[in-house]
């Protein structure tokens, strides 16, 4: 039952990325903020935030950083013992804010401290008051959130388009940043197949009818079923009709970027995935990606629901990978 909800909650955020994509491609949005479309919503959303929250472990401490374009909330989740530890800051999927990573706190926070945030501009409790029109202006958001953390050194994890966040904040200032760990990410080893993007649309419209839908929907996860009711895939669900984003199209990384990077990365995608071509993708992070601790790591079997599918093995790539970097570092 579990692994069904959380694969159904990475649907739902992979619908939202490819679906507002869309609707950036075909409607140009003015530049005001991005927020609940009604106060009612708000506190719908609020109160399936709060439900979701209880699943997770007791962050050990939560707190606000004021960026150039709103304030930020933050979390940090730590056991004794590991706070000598570099930490892992991970950064969210579309409409998802920090309950998305339920699946993998636990495994992640035994090995060192994990900090997560609610993306501005997105659904969560952080509070956007001036708007953001480039990626170059999501970067230095970003950026202003990690040199705020108090640790002199920082690791980076993005899932689906956190892993582009990731990226994006990485070429735009990176003196903090000692790696990468990209969870099936879009738009940074290829781009969304258009099958995607059709399938996306029926998928995710409520005038449609359901079984239409749900067709579509499993489709998108290779056949598994979705479930609505649990409080994660509520929540983003409810994220998803309560918050208008007003961020702007995500730029494709390219390859030229890539090899610009001076940080190890690890690039972990689902042989299933259907926001890429994985073999393409793997291809192009094996041939661009030069620092000689980065590596590439396709998961068989696995949908874009990767993170929920195969919680422990994740955790283990990366933990390994982590540890890997922090030898070298200390070298």
């Amino acid at each position: 039952m579990k692994r069904k909800w959380i694969k159904s909650v990475i649907i739902i955020v992979g619908i939202s990325f490819v679906v507002l994509m869309i609707i950036g491609l075909l409607f140009r949005d003015d530049d005001k903020l991005g927020g609940f479309i009604t106060d009612e919503g708000e506190r719908e959303f609020t109160q399936a935030y709060d439900t979701a929250m209880k699943d997770l472990p007791n962050p050990t401490k939560e707190f606000w950083v004021e960026t150039e374009f709103g304030k930020v909330k933050v979390y940090k989740f730590s056991e004794e013992g590991t706070e000598s530890k570099i930490p892992l800051l991970l950064l969210p999927g579309k409409s998802a804010p920090t309950p998305m990573w339920e699946p993998n706190l636990k495994d992640l926070m035994e090995d060192r401290p994990i900090y997560t945030i609610d993306l501005l501009g997105e659904p969560g409790l952080s509070v956007q008051t001036k708007s953001i029109v480039t990626a170059n202006d999501q970067a230095v958001c970003l950026n202003n959130v990690i040199e705020h953390l108090p640790e002199e050194t920082i690791h980076l994890a993005g899932l689906s388009f956190g892993g582009w966040n990731a990226v994006n904040v990485t070429l735009y200032e990176s003196t903090k940043i000692a790696s990468l760990s990209l969870i099936d990410p879009v738009y940074v080893f290829g781009p969304i197949p258009l099958k995607m993007i059709l399938a996306s649309i029926p998928a995710s419209i409520p005038a449609v009818p359901q079984s239409i839908r749900e067709k579509m929907l499993s489709y998108i996860a290779g056949g598994a079923e979705t479930d609505g009711s649990e409080p994660i895939s509520k929540l983003i669900e409810t994220s998803m009709r309560t918050y208008k984003s007003k961020l702007p199209l995500p730029e494709k990384i390219t390859e030229e970027q890539l090899k610009e990077l001076k940080m190890p990365v690890l690039g972990i995608l689902a042989e299933d995935s259907t926001m890429h071509h994985s073999q393409e993708s793997m291809d192009v992070g094996l041939e661009n990606l030069k620092h000689p601790l980065s590596h590439m790591v396709m998961f068989s079997n696995a949908s874009h629901a990767i993170n929920g599918e195969y919680p422990e093995k994740l955790a283990k790539n990366i933990v390994d990978f982590l540890h890997e970097v922090d030898i070298n570092l200390n070298k």
